[in-house]
């Protein structure tokens, strides 16, 4: 049985890892989770699955519900955060929070051997050096939890990375798809939180329609298979069938396709190098599907897909300041103080102004996402 350390529980992501948890016990235990204000579904996952440490936001919080489960060690913050991550009994971390918050508690479970289950992008975007650099050191795997990139490391189970022509991410196109720039204008925040083939949180689904998602995803697979940025391909794929592909130099592509479940990614991720049923998951009829359809990616109307290769080749701080600008901006449109179009204009602006640092360490890291957030909120007044 593995032990899982969950950050991010009650998120998208987080709570479909529960789903996982509670219908696989003879697989897994939960025995430490990190949660955000809901204290709804932390009492749910503690009554459920009765792990030995919670972390939550909150100090008033974590002192409410040591009440309510006496038995159970609560504790708080960004400190919660790391003392989740490090559990002495989980032998695996899956990260699954938003944000660069991630970083540190992440970097401290590597260390400690953990082997680590991310879905946290902005993890490997800001710090992807720093992490892969630590896992070498520490024969740590990193195993992807996103759709895309679970299936390029599904692609390449049992090839030799040198015989990889190119990687292709395939990407929906979002809730805006079928838009022009022109009619983007007076979008709602309503209009871009209805994503037509996925059930995301509200900031991936919002990255998904600027195709800033992508973007990550690029950097992160440019993070995780040391493969330069010239040889990973984006394509527009409506269906979200075909999650991502891998071309080899004999003209082979290898692909991983199923329907559109996240389950599946996070589920492979915790039992790899094993696969187990996935419990109420919907297979795949190709017959019934009948068309599958690709289109080239268009920068020009995707601009944060350009910006995030920018950064990627560029490398160091700005890549950091990209991934905060992206945040606080998506976080202005949400609460209605920017159009949808000014997201990508915000971060631009950022990165134009950005004083880079190739080979940034971890203070410089947090330094320059704190301070890029600051900037973005002066703009957005």
């Amino acid at each position: 049985m593995k032990k899982i350390s969950l950050l991010g529980a009650t998120g998208s992501i987080g709570w479909q890892t529960y789903d996982i948890l509670k219908e696989q016990r003879d697989a897994f235990q939960l025995v430490a989770f990190s949660s955000g204000k809901n204290l709804e579904k932390t009492r749910e996952m503690i009554e459920t699955l009765k792990p030995e440490l919670v972390s939550v936001q909150l100090e008033e919080d974590a002192l409410t519900l040591a009440k309510e489960f006496p038995n159970i060690q609560f504790t708080f913050g960004a400190k919660g955060l790391v003392e989740v991550a490090t559990h002495p009994d989980s032998t695996v971390l899956v990260n699954a929070v938003l944000g660069s918050v991630g970083l540190e508690s992440t970097l401290a479970a590597i260390r400690m051997g953990k082997t680590i289950a991310i879905a946290n992008k902005e993890t490997l975007v800001t710090a992807g050096h720093l992490v892969m650099a630590e896992a070498k050191k520490y024969k740590v795997a990193i195993l992807p939890v996103d759709s895309e990139h679970s299936a390029i490391f599904q692609s390449m189970n049992g090839e030799n990375p040198k015989n990889i022509e190119r990687l292709i991410i395939t990407a929906s196109g979002g809730s805006f798809r079928d838009k022009t720039r022109e009619q983007l204008k007076h979008v709602t925040v309503a209009d871009a939180l209805n994503h037509p083939n996925w059930s995301m949180g509200a900031k991936i689904t919002i990255d998904s329609a600027t195709m800033m998602n992508k973007g990550l995803e690029v950097i992160e697979a440019h993070v995780l298979f040391d493969m330069p940025y010239d040889k990973i391909d984006v394509l527009l794929h409506r269906e979200s069938i075909i999650h991502s592909l891998v071309e080899y130099h004999d003209t082979s592509v290898i692909a991983q396709l199923g329907t559109p479940d996240m389950r599946v990614p996070i589920q492979y991720a915790l039992s790899y190098p094993d696969r187990i049923p996935l419990q109420n998951g919907q297979r795949l009829n190709l017959a019934q599907i009948g068309q599958l359809h690709f289109q080239e990616m268009d920068f020009e109307r995707y601009p944060a897909l350009r910006l995030a290769y920018e950064a990627g080749r560029m490398g160091g701080t700005i890549l950091t300041a990209m991934n905060a600008a992206n945040e606080a901006a998506v976080a202005a449109f949400l609460q209605g103080k920017i159009t949808f179009l000014e997201i990508d204009e915000t971060i631009e602006r950022v990165m134009q102004a950005h004083q880079n640092i190739a080979v940034p360490d971890l203070q410089t890291i947090l330094h320059v996402d704190s301070e890029t957030r600051k900037i973005v909120l002066d703009m957005v007044k």
